[in-house]
């Protein structure tokens, strides 16, 4: 797959199949995944990089691989999707790392990445974050990606801020 996004340390492209054993390592982790419902399994996670492949070719966009460049490994996901939110269209930066990884600004390296891209080709004046209210560290991504709350919304059942910035506010 091509590299869409390149940063320092940061790869992300489009999943391919064989990334399913590294993302399981992410996706599968209890602790990682403890705002999702539940942690996915080995073929949870080969859906969804299956989901993210059909995303890449319906709406132009999807959650990339998220490659370590010293290492060539994949370490989690980061990109933008095309999400509903209260009836209206928006695109969502998201992001999933691995938990050893975790506190060395790698999630946001990408999410800032996924955010100027999103600017520079989408044509939109916002992109949001949703992220349930007790995780923490995806706020603190998402604060340090330029992004504040900009409402709350009961979304897939669960309650979840918006976070959002506008194209106006990072020039």
């Amino acid at each position: 797959m091509q590299t869409v996004l390149e940063t320092a340390r940061l790869l992300l492209r489009g999943f391919v199949p064989e990334d399913a054993e590294a993302l399981a390592r992410v996706l599968s982790d209890p602790e990682t995944m403890r705002h999702y419902p539940a942690p996915l399994d080995r073929v949870q996670v080969e859906e969804w990089i299956a989901r993210n492949r059909q995303r890449y070719s319906e709406d132009g966009v999807g959650l990339w691989a998220m490659v370590l460049k010293t290492t060539n490994e994949v370490i989690g996901d980061c990109g933008i999707i095309r999400q509903q939110v209260e009836g209206e269209y928006l695109y969502e930066v998201g992001y999933h790392l691995r938990r050893d990884l975790w506190r060395q600004g790698l999630a946001t390296e990408a999410a800032i990445a996924c955010r100027d891209w999103g600017f520079a080709n989408l044509g939109v004046e916002r992109i949001i974050s949703l992220i349930r209210p007790e995780n923490l560290p995806s706020r603190r991504v998402a604060e340090r990606n330029g992004m504040a709350i900009w409402k709350e919304v009961n979304w897939r059942g669960l309650r979840h801020y918006v976070y959002s910035v506008n194209r106006q506010s990072i020039r």
